[in-house]
């Protein structure tokens, strides 16, 4: 299938950075028996996906802005693109040999979101969008689940850890809507469950505390396949408020309704 010329260029990079993690994720295994365990090794891949990234899209595309949630905001001369990217979403679950991660790299002109690379090097899921030109994985079209009725919905959710967010109100919208979903997920990337929202595995997801590289290429590629994204509060940007609730029109809408009065 024909793309443009930077979805050419964020899916090279993609697989590129890709074949690293597979690499690596092989030694994780290696790693458990360890007693020192495989964290300082994965930091390290981590990073080194991130500079490969860096390296191949700032080649292509000289003077583009980079966002990486290693490196940092890297200015460009270009003030009007930035590359937002995550080099490993879903880092615990590759520190624990969990094939469920990706590398995630969006691309913003001027406050817009207008392509989306989404790789999955484990399993070689490869989900693309580019505004305007549709959702796809692998080359297959995709378009959001289209259930109404809650009841018989899916719905991925995050769940904060040791240290990280708010462990009571989590309990408290996770009980609320556990009396009306058919069931409740928690796969442990961000960009994934986005990606799995378009392709309609998921009906819906919602999640607090995210960054803007854990979303940015997971919004367009969800808005492309006939989905809707926003914060919490249904009409607010989740790449500002760092809270998100995505899927079909109506789940979207049921999901807001129950959660946006919870986080008062």
């Amino acid at each position: 299938m024909l793309h443009s010329a930077v979805i050419n260029v964020m899916v090279k990079a993609a697989r590129r950075a890709g074949r690293s993690l597979k690499r690596d994720l092989g030694e994780i295994e290696h790693l458990q028996v360890s007693l020192k365990g495989p964290a300082n090794f994965v930091s390290l891949a981590d990073k080194r996906a991130e500079e490969m990234l860096y390296d191949d899209l700032a080649k292509a595309r000289p003077g583009y802005g980079f966002i990486g949630e290693e490196g940092g905001n890297r200015e460009g001369a270009d003030k009007s693109h930035t590359w937002i990217v995550d080099p490993l979403d879903g880092t615990t679950n590759f520190l624990h040999g969990i094939p469920q991660f990706a590398i995630s790299i969006g691309l913003q002109r001027e406050g817009t979101m207008i392509a989306g690379v989404i790789y999955n090097p484990a399993n070689e899921e490869l989900y693309l969008a580019e505004r305007g030109k549709g959702a796809f994985l692998n080359d297959q079209r995709l378009r959001v689940a289209g259930r109404r009725k809650l009841n018989e919905c899916v719905i991925a959710c995050g769940l904060p850890h040791i240290g990280r967010g708010d462990h009571e109100l989590s309990r408290l919208e996770m009980a609320e809507i556990q009396n009306k979903v058919a069931g409740l997920r928690r796969f442990g990337a961000a960009a994934l469950d986005m990606a799995f929202v378009a392709a309609g595995r998921l009906d819906g997801h919602w999640e607090r505390n995210l960054q803007p590289w854990d979303m940015a290429a997971g919004q367009i590629i969800v808005r492309e396949s006939g989905g809707i994204v926003s914060g919490i509060a249904g009409d607010d940007d989740p790449l500002e408020t760092g809270n998100l609730i995505c899927g079909n029109e109506f789940v979207h809408a049921e999901l807001v309704k129950i959660l946006k009065p919870l986080g008062k």
